[in-house]
């Protein structure tokens, strides 16, 4: 049995394991969070949550869905709605995106101050094209002095909150053009907390495989802790990840697409226990049901079903289940409707082993990435207009 692996320090909050669940757009709202939180507690790390009666620390840290720092000072409604925060969350967590200074600064303030948010992660790691081209998400870091400006706006604004300021980044634009390490650097200087590492370039996009070597890198480079990201799809690859790059964590994303129950592997292991057993099919089909009304509980039935739907083909993923049956859960509108079709599941039939450690969701190919005209020939970036950037697309 191999020893416990040592809780994160992230400012003020201890957070054991050391797993960090990645804001993915349309998909870690209140209720997912609550539904990865509930799987990590059950493992026996922390008391039962969702009461907000008396609830033990989370296991592990949950971002919300990234945010726009523009639209949420400009008071933009649906930005807003996104701020929805479970009872039982110990630590509200958000992401939030921004390439101007001052925004960024009141933006962080607003999170702190009016909506209790007690960590911040700012993202420089969107690959979209449609950001890059404007000198947002994983580009950004290549301007160094905007960069500074923006983490420095970021910690000024939360410190009086006491509330830590992290980064999640990319290797860089391309492996011609890394800015890794020196966004470390300007991190830890700028009074960040901890950095994530997202071990592919913009260029990769999803493809590929990640670049641990390159977490390992950062982790020699700087004083604080260094979270790795990419190519987790099982609990194993989280504990290799941190004994081939000497990490404090791991970020978490696509590997949990349709397996919530990651969270509760990854408790197990990092707690030096044996893994779990995978669930069957029967086991699934009650998480996909708790899943479902979690979200009602948040948006309403109607609402619920439709937000649903696009998980189904994670949860299924190499499950034999007929096509008629995965078509009509991907359609499902009512909760009766839902009960009806998870019933006709087959709930003895175990977990797909063929499913193990392979990608899920997007991963797309490499391809040149799309920059502002100029932009390789300037590294400082202080003063640029990039507001056209701000554009609230996630990703990292």
């Amino acid at each position: 049995m191999r020893a416990a692996t040592p809780a994160l320090t992230v400012g003020r909050h201890r957070v054991d394991p050391p797993v960090v669940l990645a804001p993915m757009a349309g998909v870690t709202n209140a209720a997912f969070r609550t539904l990865c939180r509930e799987q990590a507690e059950a493992a026996g790390t922390a008391g039962p949550s969702r009461n907000g009666k008396g609830a033990a620390p989370a296991a592990g840290l949950y971002v919300c869905e990234m945010i726009t720092s523009r639209g949420l000072v400009e008071g933009d409604e649906s930005t807003r709605r996104m701020l929805a925060f479970d009872p039982g969350e110990a630590v509200r967590s958000v992401q939030l995106y921004g390439v101007d200074p001052r925004y960024v600064g009141e933006a962080t303030r607003i999170l702190c101050g009016e909506y209790d948010v007690s960590h911040v992660d700012l993202n420089f790691g969107c690959p979209v094209p449609k950001v890059t081209r404007k000198g947002g998400g994983a580009v950004l870091p290549w301007k160094r002095g905007l960069l500074d400006a923006i983490l420095r706006a970021a910690v000024e604004a939360a410190r009086p909150y006491g509330v830590p300021v992290t980064m999640k980044t990319r290797k860089g634009i391309d492996d011609d053009h890394l800015t890794y390490l020196d966004a470390g650097r300007i991190a830890e200087q700028a009074g960040c907390a901890a950095i994530a590492l997202h071990g592919r370039t913009a260029a990769q996009h999803y493809s590929g495989e990640a670049d641990w070597d390159a977490i390992g890198a950062l982790v020699a480079h700087v004083g604080i802790p260094v979270l790795g990201n990419g190519d987790i799809w099982e609990a194993a690859d989280a504990v290799r990840m941190v004994e081939h790059s000497g990490c404090a964590g791991v970020v978490v994303g696509r590997g949990c697409l349709g397996r919530p129950w990651l969270f509760r592997d990854l408790a197990t292991v990092f707690a030096g226990e044996p893994a779990t057993v995978l669930p069957a099919l029967g086991e699934v089909s009650r998480v996909m049901r708790r899943h479902v009304g979690l979200l009602v509980e948040d948006m309403g039935e109607d609402r619920a079903c439709r937000e649903f739907r696009k998980h189904v083909s994670w949860y299924l993923k190499g499950f034999a289940v007929r096509q008629h049956l995965r078509s009509a859960l991907a359609l499902v509108s009512t909760l009766a409707e839902l009960d009806a079709l998870l019933a006709e599941l087959d709930a003895d039939q175990p977990f797909p082993q063929a499913a193990l450690g392979l990608p899920r969701g997007r991963q797309g190919s490499p391809r040149p990435v799309t920059l502002p005209a100029g932009w390789l020939s300037d590294r400082d970036g202080v003063g640029a207009d990039l507001a056209a950037a701000e554009v609230g697309i996630s990703g990292g």
